[in-house]
């Protein structure tokens, strides 16, 4: 594999020839040579070889057309599939190709609901796949959305109208390039221009500065990486053109963190992605694979210019491009208009960036960067709430978040030897405080430092706990006095109930039902009036379960209600018909999940549904 890799970058080189402009001493002409590109040797029209390299085991396809509509084609396509194998009886090919359909939506960054198309599709996909498998689909597609998230800053950039250049920046970038270090090749052209230009103005200066501030954050970090990697320093602006150094930014396409990897580009670097985790948003780990994939992509072009459009636009998009206009030159590229428009415009957008990042002052640029983030390690062998671990520490739990912002749900993954990143010197206050709370309560439970004067009712009543369940927590006495700064466990509060209804799948019993939802059997028994020891695939059944329960187990909520009340005073009651107004982000298979009802019965109630795609805003009619 290696070799071939190697044969096939040496090949390319050849075309690539070009445009190697590499060399970090020579000062960049402010103007395009005037020079036509030297056209690519006549092999290069040939199709290039695929390497074997790890870059490319990606689904790249060579149609021209919209990514989603490439993906809608395929989801359709294995759907179909499906649907022949089950109507031909070959129900354990048709599951196959439903599974596949699914995965090929989950693996591709988009949401379910981000064409009408591939929503009506994950609907279709909801009434043939086995309910375990596309809750644990509807899972990962959450994982994008658990919680809002900063939009990436390229989106923005690509969006723009660009004001025309000011001519009379082009002096005062040659000026800079004359003067600054740089170890990129900075060309100075119109392109170029106008996003300075931009640069310039108040919404573009706002840009640069939030980005500048914030990578204060992240910069030494970063650039000993590519030092160790052995690549440029200023491959660090494509991080700021990213990102804005946000570690949770997630573009329109589904890419996230700070160096915007798509799904399919961090697993081939592996950035583990989970319910629990997603290591593209790690700034350290998804630094490492980015400086490993540039490097890649330069053993590949040998030009950062190409490498950098490559990082924008894959690989094989440059390759093809090269292939099609036998030139191996970005700006000759650009020119002809042979690559995307966001590819096209991606390379002034970091050449321009980086002008600017170089001598933020002589752009009008204010910029008072963010301190490093230091921290210490834990390694933990059991899950822990962000929450529990902050009080342990003794800081704001967003502080903690922002330390580990590869964390989705407020807790570490349910693993042995997770290492915790907490802030500088407080290892030794985080030891000792999480000792005090038991292990099987490191996911529920609070720590609180008792303040000047306060008594064990009040802080009952802040964290809304009982006084009994706070005294038996800490061995005391109502009336004890509480000395300032005694830290105090804080039991959780008394769970909310929620209803759920489930269908019983193949291979389930009660025992496995009960421990799946952290209840009873006794209690199944009785929600449900089973006599029996047995329960019969496909029966629903209720289920009273407490908050952990329903978000593990990725099952609608039904209905609330207190944990002291019984069962039988909240069974709900049923209504002739329901109005639903759908919210973004719903699809019809997950509202009829909500509602225990079926698709078709969706689309029966409402005709309308018939002729076009569910949109957020819309009025559904449910019968109940």
């Amino acid at each position: 594999m290696k070799s071939k890799t190697a044969i096939w970058a040496a090949f390319l080189a050849g075309i690539l020839v070009a445009g190697g402009c590499n060399d970090s001493t020579k000062i960049v002409r402010v103007q395009v040579p005037a020079a036509a590109p030297t056209a690519a040797p006549a092999y290069a029209v040939a199709a290039l070889p695929l390497p074997s390299n790890r870059i490319y085991q990606a689904p790249i396809s060579e149609d021209p057309r919209p990514a989603i509509d490439i993906l809608v084609s395929a989801v359709q396509a294995s759907y179909d599939a499906g649907v022949q194998q089950e109507n031909a009886g070959n129900n354990e090919q048709a599951q196959t190709d439903f599974d596949h359909a699914v995965n090929l939506i989950v693996k591709s960054g988009f949401q379910a609901d981000a064409d009408p198309r591939l929503s009506n599709l994950f609907d279709e996909l909801g009434e043939e796949v086995s309910p375990d498998e596309i809750n644990v689909a509807v899972a990962n597609q959450q994982t994008e959305t658990q919680a809002p998230v900063p939009p990436a800053p390229i989106d923005e950039l690509d969006d723009l109208t660009l004001p025309a250049a000011d001519p009379r920046l082009a002096m005062k970038a040659e000026s800079e390039l004359i003067s600054v270090r740089h170890d990129l090749p900075l060309t100075v052209n119109d392109s170029v221009l106008r996003y300075l230009s931009f640069f310039t103005t108040p919404r573009g200066r706002a840009i640069v500065e939030r980005g500048l501030e914030r990578g204060g954050r992240y910069s030494p970090m970063i650039r000993n990486v590519l030092k160790q990697e052995g690549l440029p320093q200023d491959l660090i602006y494509l991080a700021q053109a990213e990102s804005a150094f946000q570690p949770d930014a997630v573009s329109r396409a589904g890419a996230r963190g700070i160096w915007q990897f798509m799904p399919f580009r961090g697993e081939e670097y592996d950035l583990e992605r989970s319910y629990w985790v997603d290591e593209r948003s790690d700034p350290v780990k998804a630094t490492r694979a980015a400086a490993e994939h540039l490097r890649d992509l330069y053993g590949m072009f040998g030009d950062w210019y190409l490498v950098m459009a490559a990082y924008n636009g894959g690989p094989l998009t440059v390759a093809r491009a090269i292939e099609r206009t036998g030139y191996a030159d970005f700006w000759q590229l650009q020119k002809m208009h042979a690559l995307p428009v966001e590819t096209q415009n991606y390379v002034p957008i970091i050449i321009a960036l980086a002008l600017v990042s170089k001598d933020p002052g002589l752009y009008g640029v204010q910029v008072d960067p963010e301190k490093p983030l230091l921290t210490d390690k834990v390694t933990l062998d059991h899950q822990i709430s962000l929450r529990l671990a902050a009080d342990a520490a003794g800081v704001d739990p967003d502080e903690l978040h922002a330390l580990n912002p590869e964390l989705l749900r407020g807790l570490t993954p349910n693993e042995p030897n997770f290492v915790l990143n907490i802030p500088v010197g407080t290892t030794q206050t985080f030891e000792q405080n999480i000792k005090q709370v038991p292990v099987d309560k490191w996911t529920s439970w609070r720590l609180y430092a008792a303040g000047d004067g306060e008594t064990l009712p009040e802080i009952a009543h802040r964290y809304r706990v009982s006084l009994s369940a706070l005294e038996s927590a800490n061995h005391l006495d109502s009336d004890a006095a509480v000395p300032a700064g005694l830290m105090l466990d804080v039991p959780a509060a008394p769970p909310v109930a929620r209803l759920i209804r489930y269908r019983v799948q193949r291979g389930d019993t009660l025992d496995r039902i009960a421990e799946k939802f952290d209840v009873s059997v006794s209690e199944l028994k009785r929600w449900n009036h089973i006599y029996g020891n047995h329960v019969r695939r496909g029966e629903r059944l209720r289920i009273y379960a407490g908050e952990m329960a329903v978000e593990d187990s990725h099952w609608t909520e039904r209905e609330e209600k207190p944990a002291e009340r019984t069962v039988a005073e909240h069974v709900p009651t049923r209504s002739s018909r329901v109005a639903h107004r759908v919210r973004p982000g719903e699809t019809l298979y997950s509202i009829a999940r909500q509602y225990q009802i079926t698709v078709s019965d969706l689309r029966q109630w409402n005709p309308f549904l018939h002729d076009r795609g569910l949109e957020a805003g819309d009025i559904l009619s449910i019968q109940r």
